[in-house]
């Protein structure tokens, strides 16, 4: 699973990384406003993400974490479909038609996972080895209320963790290369080719690190809960703490 990431990165190194067609200014937040560094982003909050456009090119465009399939009554449906397992969600309700047409890319630059909870689920932060961003490969919907509300979500998608994350998780995101990113966007491509995308990233791609429990929480968001964990950082997690991390404990919950 993943139930928290980072993005940190200027808008013109988000432009260049996912061959932007669009003003360097205008890679910016939902509201205009310079693109402000985020350090731990949790479901429910908006994400930056990577749309073909039907013109050409591709565009950024601001996405709340957690798909809301147009069939829904309910919004908070989001809450529970952060993510979507890559093995079935060309089947799944909530996922198939998203599968089919609205494919987009996730912009990140770390995410974080943590260990069982018999093994102290301790978090680690998972970041490119090379220093780049992050295109994880995710789907999106539009859900429109009765009373003309729009909410525009989305889902990240997993597969099988490789060796990097070994002892900490069994799952990670779909992680593709660049050279995978037009292939993905493109809706007129093969299915058979985009299940062959679904695989883990080749090992070696990413660097871990123990942090903080500062990030169990997403009150903090600052550059504390991506430094190393040092001696003491250890400390009893408050019952907040722990809802909050049983709640981002399912996956695919459709």
């Amino acid at each position: 699973m993943c139930g928290r990431m980072t993005l940190t990165r200027s808008g013109s190194e988000i432009a260049e990384y996912f061959a932007l067609t669009m003003a360097e200014r205008e890679v910016c937040e939902l509201d205009g406003a310079p693109l402000r560094a985020r350090y731990n982003i949790a479901p429910s909050q908006w994400i930056a993400t990577i749309v073909a456009l039907a013109t050409g090119g591709r565009s950024i465009g601001w996405k709340r974490w957690g798909l809301v399939p147009p069939w829904s009554r309910d919004p908070a449906i989001g809450g529970r479909l952060f993510n979507a397992r890559s093995e079935t969600a060309d089947e799944k309700p909530a996922f198939r038609a998203a599968w089919k047409r609205r494919r987009c890319l996730v912009a990140a630059d770390g995410f974080y996972e943590w260990t069982p909870r018999d093994r102290g689920h301790q978090p680690y932060y998972f970041c490119s080895r090379e220093g780049s961003l992050l295109g994880f490969a995710g789907l999106f919907e539009a859900w429109h209320g009765k009373d003309g509300e729009i909410v525009e979500s989305c889902t990240v998608l997993t597969t099988e963790a490789n060796a990097d994350l070994e002892g900490v998780h069994h799952r990670m995101p779909v992680i593709l290369e660049p050279t995978r990113f037009e292939a993905w966007l493109d809706p007129r491509s093969d299915p058979t080719l985009l299940k062959a995308m679904m695989c883990p990233a080749p090992v070696g791609t990413l660097d871990r690190r123990p942090v903080s429990r500062r990030v169990n929480s997403p009150r903090f968001d600052d550059p504390q809960c991506v430094r190393p964990e040092q001696e003491g950082d250890r400390e009893p997690r408050s019952r907040a703490e722990q809802v909050e991390l049983f709640r981002l404990d399912g996956e695919d919950a459709k």
